[in-house]
Protein backbone atom coordinates (compact mmCIF):
# COMPACT_ATOMS: atom_id res chain seq x y z
CA UNK A 1 0.00 0.00 0.00
CA UNK A 2 2.74 2.18 0.82
CA UNK A 3 4.48 1.90 -2.43
CA UNK A 4 1.25 2.11 -4.45
CA UNK A 5 1.01 5.37 -2.49
CA UNK A 6 4.50 6.64 -3.29
CA UNK A 7 4.00 5.77 -7.30
CA UNK A 8 0.76 8.10 -6.96
CA UNK A 9 2.29 11.15 -5.30
CA UNK A 10 4.76 10.54 -8.14
CA UNK A 11 2.35 10.16 -11.21
CA UNK A 12 0.83 13.01 -9.90
CA UNK A 13 3.75 15.24 -9.38
CA UNK A 14 5.05 14.39 -12.88
CA UNK A 15 1.59 14.94 -14.67
CA UNK A 16 1.51 18.46 -12.81
CA UNK A 17 4.87 20.01 -12.57
CA UNK A 18 5.42 23.20 -14.44
CA UNK A 19 7.21 23.78 -17.83
CA UNK A 20 10.45 24.15 -17.12
CA UNK A 21 9.82 28.12 -18.74
CA UNK A 22 7.10 28.79 -16.30
CA UNK A 23 9.19 27.39 -13.59
CA UNK A 24 12.18 29.84 -14.42
CA UNK A 25 10.24 32.64 -14.82
CA UNK A 26 8.66 32.26 -11.52
CA UNK A 27 12.34 31.46 -9.86
CA UNK A 28 13.34 34.70 -11.85
CA UNK A 29 10.69 36.84 -10.10
CA UNK A 30 11.47 35.77 -6.42
CA UNK A 31 7.85 35.63 -6.32
CA UNK A 32 6.74 33.09 -3.61
CA UNK A 33 4.70 30.08 -5.37
CA UNK A 34 2.26 30.40 -2.51
CA UNK A 35 1.12 33.66 -3.78
CA UNK A 36 0.75 32.38 -7.45
CA UNK A 37 -2.31 30.49 -8.74
CA UNK A 38 -1.86 29.29 -12.88
CA UNK A 39 -4.08 27.62 -14.72
CA UNK A 40 -2.91 27.27 -18.68
CA UNK A 41 -4.87 24.85 -20.99
CA UNK A 42 -4.82 24.49 -24.67
CA UNK A 43 -8.33 24.62 -26.15
CA UNK A 44 -8.78 22.38 -28.82
CA UNK A 45 -7.29 19.10 -27.01
CA UNK A 46 -8.14 19.97 -23.66
CA UNK A 47 -4.72 19.56 -22.18
CA UNK A 48 -3.26 20.71 -19.23
CA UNK A 49 -0.04 22.72 -19.76
CA UNK A 50 0.32 24.04 -16.73
CA UNK A 51 -1.44 24.18 -13.32
CA UNK A 52 -0.29 25.78 -9.89
CA UNK A 53 -2.47 26.41 -6.92
CA UNK A 54 -5.75 26.49 -9.33
CA UNK A 55 -8.17 25.78 -6.81
CA UNK A 56 -7.25 28.77 -3.90
CA UNK A 57 -9.02 31.40 -3.59
CA UNK A 58 -7.60 34.66 -4.72
CA UNK A 59 -8.76 38.30 -4.69
CA UNK A 60 -10.15 38.63 -8.06
CA UNK A 61 -9.98 42.57 -8.61
CA UNK A 62 -11.31 43.72 -12.46
CA UNK A 63 -10.26 40.30 -13.54
CA UNK A 64 -13.81 39.87 -11.93
CA UNK A 65 -15.47 41.67 -14.76
CA UNK A 66 -15.54 39.51 -17.66
CA UNK A 67 -18.12 37.38 -15.47
CA UNK A 68 -20.70 39.78 -15.50
CA UNK A 69 -19.83 40.59 -19.40
CA UNK A 70 -20.57 36.67 -20.34
CA UNK A 71 -23.51 36.57 -18.31
CA UNK A 72 -24.70 39.65 -19.62
CA UNK A 73 -24.08 38.42 -23.35
CA UNK A 74 -25.71 34.80 -22.26
CA UNK A 75 -29.01 36.55 -20.88
CA UNK A 76 -29.30 39.41 -23.11
CA UNK A 77 -27.13 38.77 -26.68
CA UNK A 78 -24.70 40.58 -28.10
CA UNK A 79 -27.52 43.21 -29.64
CA UNK A 80 -29.12 43.75 -26.85
CA UNK A 81 -29.16 47.65 -26.28
CA UNK A 82 -30.35 49.37 -22.96
CA UNK A 83 -33.70 51.40 -22.94
CA UNK A 84 -34.55 55.24 -21.72
CA UNK A 85 -38.32 55.93 -21.80
CA UNK A 86 -40.17 59.03 -22.60
CA UNK A 87 -43.48 59.27 -21.50
CA UNK A 88 -45.30 62.34 -21.26
CA UNK A 89 -48.39 62.60 -18.56
CA UNK A 90 -50.67 65.37 -20.07
CA UNK A 91 -51.82 66.41 -23.28
CA UNK A 92 -50.17 68.10 -26.12
CA UNK A 93 -52.06 71.21 -27.65
CA UNK A 94 -51.20 73.10 -30.12
CA UNK A 95 -47.65 72.29 -29.45
CA UNK A 96 -47.98 72.93 -25.61
CA UNK A 97 -47.58 69.84 -23.23
CA UNK A 98 -49.74 70.76 -20.89
CA UNK A 99 -48.18 68.49 -18.30
CA UNK A 100 -45.03 66.60 -17.51
CA UNK A 101 -42.43 65.44 -19.43
CA UNK A 102 -41.02 61.81 -17.84
CA UNK A 103 -38.36 59.99 -17.97
CA UNK A 104 -38.01 56.59 -16.54
CA UNK A 105 -34.19 55.70 -16.49
CA UNK A 106 -32.93 51.54 -16.80
CA UNK A 107 -29.60 52.06 -15.81
CA UNK A 108 -28.27 52.26 -19.54
CA UNK A 109 -24.27 53.20 -18.07
CA UNK A 110 -23.63 54.71 -22.05
CA UNK A 111 -26.44 58.02 -21.64
CA UNK A 112 -24.73 60.92 -22.22
CA UNK A 113 -24.04 64.70 -23.34
CA UNK A 114 -23.64 63.34 -27.45
CA UNK A 115 -26.83 61.40 -26.30
CA UNK A 116 -29.55 64.78 -26.28
CA UNK A 117 -29.31 65.71 -29.49
CA UNK A 118 -31.22 62.63 -30.72
CA UNK A 119 -33.67 63.07 -27.76
CA UNK A 120 -34.52 66.38 -28.06
CA UNK A 121 -34.81 66.42 -31.89
CA UNK A 122 -37.36 63.55 -31.00
CA UNK A 123 -39.20 65.34 -28.63
CA UNK A 124 -39.50 68.44 -31.05
CA UNK A 125 -40.40 65.71 -34.05
CA UNK A 126 -43.88 64.78 -31.33
CA UNK A 127 -44.63 68.15 -32.08
CA UNK A 128 -43.85 69.71 -28.81
CA UNK A 129 -42.93 73.35 -28.55
CA UNK A 130 -43.23 73.99 -25.40
CA UNK A 131 -43.30 72.17 -21.93
CA UNK A 132 -45.42 73.79 -18.77
CA UNK A 133 -45.27 71.18 -16.56
CA UNK A 134 -42.05 69.67 -15.08
CA UNK A 135 -39.32 67.26 -16.00
CA UNK A 136 -40.10 63.97 -13.74
CA UNK A 137 -37.87 61.80 -13.69
CA UNK A 138 -38.11 57.54 -12.99
CA UNK A 139 -34.26 56.07 -11.23
CA UNK A 140 -36.73 53.36 -8.97
CA UNK A 141 -35.44 50.64 -11.54
CA UNK A 142 -31.99 50.22 -9.64
CA UNK A 143 -32.56 50.61 -5.52
CA UNK A 144 -28.77 51.71 -4.85
CA UNK A 145 -29.31 54.51 -2.07
CA UNK A 146 -27.85 58.12 -3.16
CA UNK A 147 -23.75 57.72 -2.59
CA UNK A 148 -21.92 58.92 -5.61
CA UNK A 149 -18.87 57.34 -4.42
CA UNK A 150 -17.97 53.69 -3.72
CA UNK A 151 -15.15 55.46 -1.43
CA UNK A 152 -12.83 52.74 -2.20
CA UNK A 153 -9.91 54.46 -1.62
CA UNK A 154 -8.21 57.74 -1.08
CA UNK A 155 -9.58 59.03 -4.05
CA UNK A 156 -13.57 59.51 -3.67
CA UNK A 157 -14.33 61.63 -6.42
CA UNK A 158 -12.50 59.83 -9.12
CA UNK A 159 -14.17 58.58 -11.55
CA UNK A 160 -13.50 54.89 -11.25
CA UNK A 161 -14.96 55.17 -7.30
CA UNK A 162 -18.45 56.20 -9.02
CA UNK A 163 -21.35 54.70 -7.93
CA UNK A 164 -24.27 53.10 -9.87
CA UNK A 165 -27.93 55.62 -10.70
CA UNK A 166 -30.50 54.01 -13.01
CA UNK A 167 -30.98 57.45 -14.50
CA UNK A 168 -27.14 57.48 -15.42
CA UNK A 169 -25.49 60.40 -17.44
CA UNK A 170 -22.06 61.19 -18.26
CA UNK A 171 -20.34 58.13 -16.27
CA UNK A 172 -21.75 60.37 -13.14
CA UNK A 173 -18.79 62.79 -14.00
CA UNK A 174 -18.51 66.14 -14.31
CA UNK A 175 -16.02 67.97 -16.74
CA UNK A 176 -14.83 71.24 -15.94
CA UNK A 177 -12.17 73.08 -18.44
CA UNK A 178 -9.88 75.29 -17.43
CA UNK A 179 -7.59 77.33 -20.03
CA UNK A 180 -5.38 79.11 -18.40
CA UNK A 181 -4.04 80.96 -21.87
CA UNK A 182 -7.36 82.41 -22.53
CA UNK A 183 -8.48 82.70 -18.69
CA UNK A 184 -11.63 80.31 -19.21
CA UNK A 185 -13.23 78.32 -16.52
CA UNK A 186 -16.30 77.04 -17.77
CA UNK A 187 -18.20 73.60 -17.73
CA UNK A 188 -18.18 71.22 -20.56
CA UNK A 189 -21.71 70.48 -20.20
CA UNK A 190 -24.96 72.96 -18.76
CA UNK A 191 -25.21 71.66 -14.96
CA UNK A 192 -26.19 74.30 -12.36
CA UNK A 193 -26.53 71.48 -9.89
CA UNK A 194 -22.81 72.19 -8.50
CA UNK A 195 -20.56 75.56 -8.45
CA UNK A 196 -17.08 76.74 -9.08
CA UNK A 197 -14.97 78.75 -6.83
CA UNK A 198 -12.23 79.98 -8.56
CA UNK A 199 -8.66 81.44 -6.65
CA UNK A 200 -6.68 79.92 -8.84
CA UNK A 201 -3.71 82.80 -9.09
CA UNK A 202 -1.94 83.20 -13.21
CA UNK A 203 1.49 83.33 -13.05
CA UNK A 204 4.05 84.09 -15.10
CA UNK A 205 5.96 80.73 -15.40
CA UNK A 206 6.94 78.00 -17.56
CA UNK A 207 3.30 75.03 -17.60
CA UNK A 208 5.32 72.33 -15.72
CA UNK A 209 5.58 71.09 -12.01
CA UNK A 210 3.40 72.70 -9.90
CA UNK A 211 2.52 75.79 -12.35
CA UNK A 212 0.71 72.87 -14.56
CA UNK A 213 -2.33 72.05 -12.94
CA UNK A 214 -4.99 73.65 -10.32
CA UNK A 215 -5.62 73.11 -7.28
CA UNK A 216 -9.00 71.14 -6.71
CA UNK A 217 -11.00 71.30 -3.27
CA UNK A 218 -14.48 69.83 -3.63
CA UNK A 219 -16.98 70.56 -0.66
CA UNK A 220 -20.04 68.62 -1.00
CA UNK A 221 -21.61 69.80 3.16
CA UNK A 222 -23.52 71.65 1.42
CA UNK A 223 -27.24 71.14 -0.75
CA UNK A 224 -25.18 72.23 -3.65
CA UNK A 225 -21.53 71.02 -4.22
CA UNK A 226 -18.66 73.30 -4.74
CA UNK A 227 -15.66 72.62 -6.54
CA UNK A 228 -12.96 75.40 -5.72
CA UNK A 229 -10.24 75.76 -7.92
CA UNK A 230 -6.67 77.16 -5.92
CA UNK A 231 -3.26 77.47 -6.32
CA UNK A 232 -1.18 79.09 -8.81
CA UNK A 233 -0.88 78.59 -12.08
CA UNK A 234 1.00 79.29 -15.15
CA UNK A 235 -1.03 81.60 -17.82
CA UNK A 236 1.23 79.75 -20.59
CA UNK A 237 -1.06 76.71 -20.14
CA UNK A 238 -4.05 75.13 -22.53
CA UNK A 239 -6.72 73.51 -21.85
CA UNK A 240 -6.81 70.80 -18.75
CA UNK A 241 -9.86 68.93 -18.14
CA UNK A 242 -11.15 68.09 -14.38
CA UNK A 243 -12.90 65.44 -14.53
CA UNK A 244 -14.23 64.23 -10.68
CA UNK A 245 -17.93 62.71 -9.38
CA UNK A 246 -19.48 65.67 -7.89
CA UNK A 247 -22.77 65.50 -8.40
CA UNK A 248 -26.19 62.96 -9.01
CA UNK A 249 -26.60 61.84 -12.30
CA UNK A 250 -30.07 63.05 -12.46
CA UNK A 251 -29.74 66.64 -11.55
CA UNK A 252 -26.86 66.79 -14.69
CA UNK A 253 -29.27 65.35 -16.94
CA UNK A 254 -31.99 67.54 -15.82
CA UNK A 255 -30.31 70.39 -16.59
CA UNK A 256 -28.60 69.42 -19.73
CA UNK A 257 -31.43 68.35 -21.19
CA UNK A 258 -33.32 71.39 -19.96
CA UNK A 259 -30.83 73.60 -21.99
CA UNK A 260 -31.19 71.26 -24.96
CA UNK A 261 -34.20 71.83 -25.34
CA UNK A 262 -34.03 75.38 -25.27
CA UNK A 263 -31.24 75.52 -27.63
CA UNK A 264 -33.36 73.40 -29.81
CA UNK A 265 -36.47 76.75 -29.28
CA UNK A 266 -38.50 74.34 -27.10
CA UNK A 267 -39.70 77.08 -24.44
CA UNK A 268 -39.70 75.30 -20.98
CA UNK A 269 -39.39 76.64 -16.74
CA UNK A 270 -40.10 73.16 -15.35
CA UNK A 271 -38.47 71.57 -12.02
CA UNK A 272 -36.84 68.38 -11.66
CA UNK A 273 -39.07 66.08 -9.88
CA UNK A 274 -38.06 62.09 -8.84
CA UNK A 275 -40.96 60.11 -8.85
CA UNK A 276 -42.33 56.92 -10.85
CA UNK A 277 -43.64 57.09 -14.06
CA UNK A 278 -47.74 57.63 -13.34
CA UNK A 279 -50.04 55.12 -13.82
CA UNK A 280 -51.95 57.34 -16.11
CA UNK A 281 -49.07 58.80 -18.49
CA UNK A 282 -48.54 57.76 -22.29
CA UNK A 283 -45.28 56.64 -23.84
CA UNK A 284 -43.92 59.43 -26.23
CA UNK A 285 -40.41 57.38 -27.33
CA UNK A 286 -37.90 55.11 -26.19
CA UNK A 287 -34.01 56.19 -26.49
CA UNK A 288 -31.37 52.92 -27.33
CA UNK A 289 -28.40 52.65 -25.88
CA UNK A 290 -25.02 51.56 -28.04
CA UNK A 291 -25.64 47.75 -28.55
CA UNK A 292 -24.05 45.57 -25.70
CA UNK A 293 -21.46 44.12 -27.35
CA UNK A 294 -19.87 47.50 -27.28
CA UNK A 295 -20.68 48.25 -24.25
CA UNK A 296 -18.90 45.03 -22.53
CA UNK A 297 -15.88 46.00 -24.88
CA UNK A 298 -15.67 48.87 -22.65
CA UNK A 299 -15.82 47.25 -19.71
CA UNK A 300 -13.27 44.87 -20.35
CA UNK A 301 -10.91 46.83 -22.08
CA UNK A 302 -11.15 50.09 -20.36
CA UNK A 303 -11.63 48.40 -16.66
CA UNK A 304 -14.46 50.56 -16.21
CA UNK A 305 -15.87 50.01 -12.80
CA UNK A 306 -19.01 51.93 -13.44
CA UNK A 307 -20.44 49.58 -16.56
CA UNK A 308 -19.89 46.65 -14.43
CA UNK A 309 -21.90 47.47 -11.36
CA UNK A 310 -24.62 48.57 -14.14
CA UNK A 311 -24.33 45.31 -15.61
CA UNK A 312 -25.07 43.09 -12.67
CA UNK A 313 -27.31 45.51 -11.49
CA UNK A 314 -29.53 44.97 -14.84
CA UNK A 315 -28.85 41.41 -14.86
CA UNK A 316 -30.64 41.25 -10.95
CA UNK A 317 -33.56 43.03 -12.56
CA UNK A 318 -33.61 40.71 -15.35
CA UNK A 319 -33.71 37.22 -13.58
CA UNK A 320 -34.93 38.38 -10.42
CA UNK A 321 -37.38 41.75 -11.46
CA UNK A 322 -37.17 45.16 -10.39
CA UNK A 323 -36.03 47.03 -8.71
CA UNK A 324 -31.75 45.99 -9.24
CA UNK A 325 -30.06 45.46 -6.00
CA UNK A 326 -26.62 44.28 -5.37
CA UNK A 327 -27.74 41.13 -4.18
CA UNK A 328 -29.89 40.12 -6.63
CA UNK A 329 -27.26 41.27 -9.35
CA UNK A 330 -24.74 38.74 -7.30
CA UNK A 331 -26.84 35.86 -7.24
CA UNK A 332 -28.03 36.27 -11.03
CA UNK A 333 -24.67 36.43 -12.58
CA UNK A 334 -23.93 33.23 -10.53
CA UNK A 335 -26.83 31.57 -11.58
CA UNK A 336 -26.74 32.31 -15.13
CA UNK A 337 -23.25 31.33 -15.53
CA UNK A 338 -24.06 28.03 -13.66
CA UNK A 339 -27.20 27.55 -14.92
CA UNK A 340 -25.28 27.45 -18.79
CA UNK A 341 -22.38 25.40 -18.05
CA UNK A 342 -19.73 28.25 -18.20
CA UNK A 343 -18.54 27.68 -14.22
CA UNK A 344 -16.80 24.68 -12.90
CA UNK A 345 -16.61 24.04 -8.74
CA UNK A 346 -14.43 26.46 -7.02
CA UNK A 347 -14.75 29.27 -4.43
CA UNK A 348 -16.73 32.62 -5.89
CA UNK A 349 -17.50 35.62 -4.54
CA UNK A 350 -18.81 38.04 -6.36
CA UNK A 351 -19.33 41.40 -4.36
CA UNK A 352 -20.16 44.46 -6.75
CA UNK A 353 -18.58 42.66 -9.93
CA UNK A 354 -16.33 45.89 -10.39
CA UNK A 355 -13.36 44.57 -8.57
CA UNK A 356 -12.86 47.33 -6.45
CA UNK A 357 -13.56 45.32 -3.25
CA UNK A 358 -11.39 42.86 -0.89
CA UNK A 359 -14.09 41.13 -0.15
CA UNK A 360 -14.51 39.68 -3.56
CA UNK A 361 -12.91 35.72 -4.09
CA UNK A 362 -11.86 33.26 -7.43
CA UNK A 363 -9.84 30.49 -8.33
CA UNK A 364 -7.41 30.55 -11.62
CA UNK A 365 -9.42 27.46 -12.46
CA UNK A 366 -12.51 28.73 -11.80
CA UNK A 367 -11.98 31.66 -14.28
CA UNK A 368 -10.73 29.69 -16.84
CA UNK A 369 -13.74 27.54 -17.18
CA UNK A 370 -15.81 30.35 -18.05
CA UNK A 371 -12.66 31.53 -20.58
CA UNK A 372 -13.01 28.21 -22.05
CA UNK A 373 -16.76 28.34 -22.63
CA UNK A 374 -17.03 31.70 -23.80
CA UNK A 375 -14.89 30.61 -26.77
CA UNK A 376 -16.32 27.64 -27.19
CA UNK A 377 -19.90 29.44 -27.81
CA UNK A 378 -18.85 32.77 -29.49
CA UNK A 379 -15.04 32.49 -30.37
CA UNK A 380 -13.54 35.24 -31.43
CA UNK A 381 -16.54 37.39 -31.28
CA UNK A 382 -16.19 37.28 -27.65
CA UNK A 383 -12.38 37.10 -27.25
CA UNK A 384 -12.33 40.60 -29.49
CA UNK A 385 -14.16 41.94 -26.38
CA UNK A 386 -11.39 42.01 -24.07
CA UNK A 387 -7.84 43.66 -24.53
CA UNK A 388 -6.07 42.71 -27.37
CA UNK A 389 -1.84 42.57 -26.55
CA UNK A 390 -0.39 45.55 -27.99
CA UNK A 391 -3.50 47.57 -30.05
CA UNK A 392 -5.91 47.99 -27.09
CA UNK A 393 -7.22 48.62 -23.89
CA UNK A 394 -5.09 48.08 -20.84
CA UNK A 395 -2.24 45.88 -22.41
CA UNK A 396 -1.99 48.10 -25.55
CA UNK A 397 0.91 49.49 -23.99
CA UNK A 398 1.85 46.62 -21.63
CA UNK A 399 2.55 44.13 -24.71
CA UNK A 400 3.50 46.80 -27.84
CA UNK A 401 6.84 45.79 -29.59
CA UNK A 402 6.93 42.14 -27.97
CA UNK A 403 6.35 38.82 -29.66
CA UNK A 404 2.86 38.98 -27.67
CA UNK A 405 1.21 41.67 -29.93
CA UNK A 406 -1.91 40.61 -31.25
CA UNK A 407 -1.58 36.99 -29.82
CA UNK A 408 -3.26 37.66 -26.59
CA UNK A 409 -6.69 38.47 -25.49
CA UNK A 410 -7.05 39.62 -21.56
CA UNK A 411 -8.37 41.09 -18.71
CA UNK A 412 -6.31 41.94 -16.21
CA UNK A 413 -7.10 43.26 -12.44
CA UNK A 414 -4.99 45.68 -10.49
CA UNK A 415 -5.13 46.49 -6.72
CA UNK A 416 -2.62 46.81 -3.84
CA UNK A 417 -0.67 43.79 -3.43
CA UNK A 418 -3.16 42.41 -6.01
CA UNK A 419 -1.93 41.78 -9.38
CA UNK A 420 -3.71 39.24 -12.24
CA UNK A 421 -4.53 38.21 -15.56
CA UNK A 422 -6.44 36.33 -17.59
CA UNK A 423 -7.96 35.43 -20.97
CA UNK A 424 -6.53 33.51 -24.43
CA UNK A 425 -2.97 33.08 -25.92
CA UNK A 426 -1.75 31.86 -29.19
CA UNK A 427 1.25 30.42 -29.77
CA UNK A 428 2.85 30.76 -32.51
CA UNK A 429 2.77 27.36 -33.56
CA UNK A 430 -0.89 28.00 -33.85
CA UNK A 431 -2.20 26.43 -30.81
CA UNK A 432 -5.03 28.72 -28.59
CA UNK A 433 -4.59 28.66 -25.05
CA UNK A 434 -6.74 29.94 -21.89
CA UNK A 435 -4.48 31.22 -19.57
CA UNK A 436 -5.27 32.89 -16.13
CA UNK A 437 -2.34 34.04 -13.82
CA UNK A 438 -3.46 35.34 -10.48
CA UNK A 439 -0.97 36.78 -8.22
CA UNK A 440 -1.92 38.17 -4.74
CA UNK A 441 1.72 38.61 -3.44
CA UNK A 442 3.11 41.67 -0.82
CA UNK A 443 6.56 41.38 -2.76
CA UNK A 444 5.63 44.42 -5.47
CA UNK A 445 2.66 44.40 -8.16
CA UNK A 446 5.63 45.11 -11.03
CA UNK A 447 7.06 41.76 -9.99
CA UNK A 448 4.39 40.12 -10.45
CA UNK A 449 3.08 42.09 -14.11
CA UNK A 450 6.85 40.93 -15.53
CA UNK A 451 6.08 37.40 -14.26
CA UNK A 452 3.16 37.11 -16.06
CA UNK A 453 5.03 39.17 -19.19
CA UNK A 454 7.40 36.38 -19.41
CA UNK A 455 5.00 33.27 -19.20
CA UNK A 456 2.96 35.03 -21.33
CA UNK A 457 6.30 35.67 -23.95
CA UNK A 458 7.50 31.67 -23.56
CA UNK A 459 3.67 30.61 -23.74
CA UNK A 460 3.65 32.55 -27.44
CA UNK A 461 7.62 30.66 -28.53
CA UNK A 462 6.01 27.40 -27.27
CA UNK A 463 5.78 24.39 -29.31
CA UNK A 464 5.09 21.67 -27.33
CA UNK A 465 6.28 19.07 -30.59
CA UNK A 466 9.39 20.81 -30.65
CA UNK A 467 9.78 20.38 -26.80
CA UNK A 468 8.94 16.89 -26.71
CA UNK A 469 11.54 15.94 -29.05
CA UNK A 470 14.42 17.85 -27.80
CA UNK A 471 13.54 16.10 -24.47
CA UNK A 472 13.38 12.96 -25.60
CA UNK A 473 17.28 13.85 -27.24
CA UNK A 474 18.50 14.64 -23.79
CA UNK A 475 16.98 11.32 -22.50
CA UNK A 476 18.10 8.91 -25.02
CA UNK A 477 21.88 11.27 -24.89
CA UNK A 478 23.66 8.00 -22.87
CA UNK A 479 22.43 5.62 -26.28
CA UNK A 480 24.51 7.87 -28.59
CA UNK A 481 27.42 6.94 -29.75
Amino acid sequence: MKYLFSIFILLHTVLYALPQGIEEAIAKSTIPKDDISIYIKEIDNSHLLASLYENRSRTPASVIKVLSTYAAILKLGFDYRFPTQFYIQGVISHGVLEGDLVVKGFGDPTLSTKDLESIVDTIASKGIQKIEGNIVIDRSFFDVGSKDSSRFDENPYSPYNAMPDAMMFNERVSTICVAPNKNSITKKTADESYTILNRLKLVNKPCRGKYSWPGIKIDKSKVTPVVMLQGKISKRCGSRNICKVITKPYKSFYYALKDKLKERGIAIESRLKLAKVPKTATILFTHYSQPLEKIISKTAKKSNNLYARHLLLFLGAKQYGAPATLDKGRRAVEYILRSKGALGSGTLQIDNGSGLSRSAKITAKLLADMYEDAYRRYGERWMNTLSIAGVDGTIKKRFRGTVVKNRAWMKTGTLKRVKNIGGYVKSKAGKLYTVVILVNTKRGNWRASALQNDIIKWLVNYDEEAETFINHLDTNKSDLP
